[in-house]
């Protein structure tokens, strides 16, 4: 109080923020906090505590930390009697002052072809899905930026675009969402669909996915309004057929996502998923927010050959029915006509107006899936061992034993570190026993079970 008394005193006086006066968080660290009468203030979190510690029958609120204290002024403490208690310090944080923070800068995003060449880092093959994506990403941040520049007199205005992504499982949507976002820098909120139901009933609402994009840029709404959206798993709304009940995790979801897609303000709570009155709300806008649906698409394959099968006929020039049976990368044909079929509503496939395809996994892209990337999974053991002093290698036989089992499985890269873990555990358990091992070669006979791996001494 003293140093706000000698700034006020200097014409220098700032803002001071907010602190819980049970947990001692501030307000940029605990969110919007509640005002209670003695000038004391309490975040989110431990005014539910105090609640749900009367709501389950007992009035004890000693368990939760500073509670003894609430009723009490600072100067009352000497006369608490509590036995090891610590009387909290009054705290005074400062609010940063300086310059405001500058609006969106497009020069802040990378061009397309230096996102594809970061992406080629992380993600193996799939270069027609990076390139485009690269470029969609590139074009939804210049409409950003276009946006919140705009000049009177300025009729042209960008739509919004955004993606759709299509793919058999384990081809790397996920995967290349996610470095995208840690690339550009930006907050992330993964949601899966199938948790997402019609309000009103049992599972999350639509304004979750929302809420989830504003925690991961740390409650800041400007932040959050430039954010992406991934929700995965999105063919799992799709219409449900020859039902006579109510569709409310299929075509309802898909309406309710409707305005999010489009662009809209909403009231989402800061903190939980659940809208209650004890919860701070925040007004979020998602016109500037780009979204990102994927999926797999199940049975979307038989559906797009079929169609394509209509045009096989009889004489010269003409295709044939089994032309596309051994196509592996038949979804590049996909239109709107066949995910319509398949079960998802004109309204939401026209608010994606991108749409990207993931081809399927050959054995020459599970290869240099497991010895190209950054991160590669090999990598990954190698380091473990490194610790061990231990020299880890991979003769080129056994990652193509490993590639062409993965392919068996039909699960795509997901299958490759289960098949490292079930072969890997009994290196991993026995090489820590000797300390004179100082090399070990993983080769195709041991993966075959007709051999084990090749081990060096130290010398």
């Amino acid at each position: 109080m003293e140093d706000k008394e000698k700034d006020q005193e200097n014409g220098n006086e700032q803002e001071y923020e907010k602190i819980c006066h049970v947990c001692r968080r501030t307000e940029s660290r605990a969110g919007q906090m509640f005002d209670l009468p003695g000038g004391i203030c309490m975040c989110h979190d431990c005014m539910q505590k105090a609640f749900d510690s009367l709501k389950n029958g007992g009035i004890d609120l000693s368990g939760i930390q500073n509670m003894p204290y609430m009723n009490l002024n600072f100067s009352d403490f000497s006369k608490l009697n509590v036995p090891q208690a610590e009387i909290p310090e009054k705290q005074k944080i400062r609010k940063k002052t300086g310059e405001p923070k500058p609006s969106f800068d497009i020069r802040d995003i990378p061009a397309p072809h230096r996102i594809k060449a970061s992406l080629d880092q992380y993600v193996v093959g799939q270069e027609q899905a990076k390139k485009v994506i690269s470029v969609a990403v590139y074009n939804h941040y210049k409409r950003v930026f276009a946006k919140e520049n705009q000049k009177e007199g300025d009729d042209v205005v960008i739509e919004k675009s955004n993606i759709l992504m299509i793919g058999p499982t384990g081809s790397g949507k996920t995967y290349l969402v996610r470095t995208l976002a840690k690339l550009l820098d930006v907050p992330l909120a993964a949601a899966d669909a199938t948790a997402l139901t019609e309000a009103g009933y049992i599972g999350d609402d639509i304004e979750s996915v929302v809420s989830k994009l504003l925690a991961a840029a740390g409650n800041d709404v400007e932040k959050a309004e430039h954010g992406i959206i991934f929700i995965d798993e999105i063919d799992k709304i799709a219409k449900k057929k020859d039902t006579n009940t109510r569709d409310v995790s299929g075509e309802s979801v898909q309406q309710e996502l409707l305005k999010l897609l489009e662009g809209t303000t909403l009231e989402v709570p800061v903190g939980t998923n659940q809208k209650n009155a004890l919860s701070p709300m925040a007004t979020v806008n998602t016109d500037q927010i780009l979204f990102i649906c994927g999926g797999a698409f199940p049975d979307l394959e038989g559906i797009v050959k079929e169609r394509l099968n209509r045009s096989a006929s009889i004489g010269y020039k003409a295709e044939l029915k089994d032309r596309y049976d051994d196509d592996e990368n038949i979804l590049r044909y996909v239109t709107n006509a066949d995910l319509r079929a398949f079960g998802m509503i004109p309204e939401f496939l026209g608010r994606l107006p991108i749409k990207v395809t993931f081809q399927k996994l050959t054995r020459q892209m599970m290869v240099d899936i497991l010895r190209e990337p950054k991160n590669a999974i090999i990598k990954q053991y190698i380091k473990l061992l490194e610790m061990d002093e231990v020299k880890l290698t991979f003769e080129d036989d056994a990652l193509e034993w490993i590639a062409e089992e993965a392919i068996r499985r039909d699960t795509g890269a997901r299958a490759l570190r289960a098949i490292l873990e079930e072969f890997m555990l009994d290196i991993m358990y026995e090489v820590p026993k000797d300390p004179g091992i100082g090399t070990v070669a993983i080769t195709r006979q041991y993966l075959e079970k007709s051999g084990g791996p090749r081990i060096g001494m130290r010398v």
